[in-house]
């Protein structure tokens, strides 16, 4: 396969918010992540929001984020997601927090 085939890793952080504590968020958003390879953490915040950080190739994140839409009890409202540079030498994807 050429240098066209090859996925280029990324890294967004994301704020997930609606019905998102409480309801196995964490839990299953890092077990997903784990078997699909990605890194990064997520956390709970104190206003009701989740954050996480999650370093994978773009069709892997876009993977965790449809099977995150899908879980029963979770209501995603919100995902205000952006771009931030790649956290090198990161293994495991992890809970945070609380």
């Amino acid at each position: 396969m050429g240098a066209g085939f090859i996925m280029e890793k990324i890294r967004k952080h994301i704020i997930f918010s609606g019905r998102v504590q409480g309801v196995g968020f964490r839990w299953h958003s890092k077990n997903y992540a784990a078997s699909a390879g990605l890194t990064g953490w997520v956390q709970n915040l104190y206003d009701g929001t989740v954050e996480m950080e999650v370093q994978g190739t773009e069709e892997k994140i876009a993977g965790l984020l449809h099977y995150m839409e899908q879980r029963p009890y979770v209501e995603i409202e919100g995902i205000d997601a952006r771009t931030i540079p790649l956290e090198n030498g990161e293994c495991g994807f992890y809970e945070r927090g609380w």
